[in-house]
């Protein structure tokens, strides 16, 4: 291979040091309170716990500054029987464009008897010709209680930004006692932009997010859910069976997508928001 060649391969195909960051956090109760009794952070990703009048809040931080090709983020959450946590960040995830690699997010939570676990992160955005692959694996008690919150917004819509292409692929999969009772996939690969022009996927909304509630009444909250709902202007559905609620919400803006997340939660939650929300 002459020497041109190799250097025409060098520069088609990077090579960059990549952020990997981890979190691990055990909580349990003691006496009647929630603690995290075991924390382990490396790479760029940090936990704090803040105090809260409304029960255990972790915040997550990304000292990388955002998300860019290759990198890799892995939070592990474990909450012993009783115990409390909702888990948040304190803006927006900011997912950059690549050159070809993907950026992987992989999120295992488990939650013990009469545990109450919440994964509600501020939203994600997407830069043109970002590729994000994101798993979600969740295991619960049978009279546990699960929320999880994925807000994702493509572009800054007040920036006139528009995801011309991209990738993101969002696996979930919730077990309940042992059994298998939410899995599902989303992929939206290639021309972005143009799939949610498409009056079949989002009729030109550029925010979408899905909520799901898995606990024993979660069918209880459905129409409260959706008088909340009501009073934004967002288009959502909400829809409840077998101890799950599942809420989808469209949205023109990241703004009204979270005004809307802010208004639904704190029902599901049964206490409000973590104080970053407000921020």
């Amino acid at each position: 291979m002459s020497a041109t060649a190799c250097i025409s391969e060098a520069q088609a195909a990077p090579r960059r040091q990549r952020a990997e960051g981890r979190i691990a956090v055990r909580v349990e109760t003691l006496g009647d309170v929630s603690r995290a009794v075991r924390v382990a952070e490396s790479g760029s990703s940090r936990l704090r716990l803040p105090r809260s009048p409304h029960g255990l809040d972790g915040v997550l931080l990304n000292i990388a500054g955002g998300i860019a090709c290759g990198d890799r983020m892995h939070v592990s959450a474990d909450v012993g029987a009783g115990a409390a946590i909702a888990l948040s960040t304190p803006g927006a995830e900011r997912i950059y464009r690549s050159d070809g690699p993907d950026a992987e997010i992989a999120t295992r939570l488990a939650a013990g008897p009469g545990a109450r676990l919440a994964w509600v992160p501020q939203e994600t955005i997407l830069f043109d010709k970002a590729r994000l692959v994101r798993r979600l694996d969740a295991e619960i008690a049978a009279d546990a209680s699960l929320t999880v919150y994925e807000g994702v917004s493509f572009g800054r819509r007040a920036r006139g930004e528009i995801v011309a292409e991209g990738l993101l692929e969002d696996r979930w999969r919730v077990k309940r006692d042992g059994k298998l009772v939410f899995a599902e996939t989303l992929r939206l690969d290639g021309p972005v932009h143009e799939t949610l022009g498409r009056k079949t996927v989002a009729a030109g909304m550029t925010s979408l997010a899905t909520i799901l509630h898995v606990a024993p009444d979660a069918e209880r909250h459905v129409e409260a859910v959706r008088a909340a709902l009501a009073a934004h202007d967002v288009e959502a559905g909400v829809t409840a069976w077998n101890g799950m609620l599942v809420m989808r919400i469209l949205s023109p803006s990241a703004e009204r997508l979270r005004d809307a997340a802010r208004a639904a939660l704190p029902i599901l939650l049964g206490r409000p928001l973590p104080r970053v929300w407000t921020c």
